[in-house]
């Protein structure tokens, strides 16, 4: 078991150095491959108003116009010593992890992230819990009840929660809601935790709900399919034949060989979620890191969209990992993979 870990552990940073190389390619290598020169570079930094003279001279002190691999250097180190960038009249240190300075805002974009951090953490958890549970447990009584009005209700709802996008059942949620019946909370409305419990839940009992509504259809028909192909399998049929109680064999030997799938999906969809929903803090107007991210493009301020990407490369990466811990938990015989 020991040594699955380390090499998950091994893995997993060694994946987070692909990816920064990747996310360094994607955008300062490619960008001069299709032709961008220095100063266009810098004007992804300086924002929309910079005049020719200032992007060239910005050019230089972020270092555009030295080699590519020196570049990356610098990018690595910043991200793990910190780094300092000259806004003219004075010098601004970016501790670590500095993943890079906007010169917009004249603020470093890890501690905007960590602020927006608990919007999204708040919730990417709430909104897993319920689509986690109510669609296993609306897929296993659809596979119990194989056929039956619930089984063809609840797919048929499935079906459309998988198809509804995001900014439409939000929006429709918050006009009945919100805004008509006064029973949940409007848009743009959020309580940290640690102020009140109560009013944060109520803050965003309405986005949990409608993202659990789009993630839980998903689930409903994996745990659907899975239980119906794990069922039939030969050892079920032996459980039964010993005479343990139907609870058992669901359960016990059924549900968890069906899961496992499942969760490989549900760490990728929760890894998704906490580098930003995009979509959900757009539409209720949350100020997490898919709000943030958003914001970022608009203004076209590159550090804070390069931030962005590398934490939700980071969690994606993280939840993976937890996920092949969990997979030895579950399934022993991984642990020998």
């Amino acid at each position: 078991m020991i040594r699955y870990v380390i090499r998950r552990l091994l893995a997993a940073v060694l994946m987070l150095f692909v990816v920064s190389v990747v996310t360094f390619a994607i955008f300062f290598l490619v960008p001069r491959l299709a032709g961008a020169t220095a100063d266009d570079m810098a004007s992804r930094y300086a924002g929309k108003t910079a005049n020719a003279a200032q992007l060239h001279e910005l050019a230089q002190k972020l270092g555009f116009l030295d080699p590519i691999y020196a570049q990356y250097g610098r990018f690595a180190k910043a991200i793990l010593l910190g780094a300092d960038y000259n806004t003219g009249p004075v010098t601004v240190h970016c501790p670590a992890p500095c993943f890079g300075y906007s010169f917009l805002t004249q603020n470093p974009v890890w501690p905007d992230l960590t602020d927006r951090l608990a919007v999204t953490v708040s919730l990417a958890i709430g909104a897993a819990i319920l689509w986690a549970v109510s669609g296993v447990a609306v897929g296993l009584l659809s596979a119990l009840r194989k056929g039956s009005i619930f089984d063809r209700s609840a797919m048929a709802i499935a079906l459309a929660g998988v198809s509804l996008p995001i900014f439409f059942t939000g929006l429709l949620s918050l006009a009945i809601f919100s805004y008509k019946l006064h029973w949940t909370a409007p848009g743009g409305a959020y309580t940290p935790f640690t102020q009140n419990p109560m009013q944060w839940a109520h803050d965003l009992l309405l986005p949990w709900v409608t993202l659990a509504f789009l993630f839980s259809a998903a689930y409903a028909r994996l745990t659907r399919a899975g239980m119906l192909e794990t069922m039939g399998e030969d050892y079920i049929r032996t459980a039964r034949a010993k005479g343990l109680p139907e609870r058992t064999v669901v359960f016990r030997h059924g549900l968890r060989a069906a899961v496992t799938p499942i969760l490989t999906i549900f760490g990728l969809d929760l890894g998704l979620l906490l580098g930003g929903a995009i979509l959900t803090e757009s539409t209720y107007s949350l100020p997490g890191i898919g709000k943030y991210a958003v914001d970022a493009i608009v203004s076209n301020d590159l550090p804070k969209v390069l931030g962005v990407t590398l934490v939700g490369a980071f969690f994606i990466i993280f939840a993976n990992l937890v996920v092949d811990l969990l997979y030895a938990v579950i399934d022993p015989r991984v642990r020998l993979a």
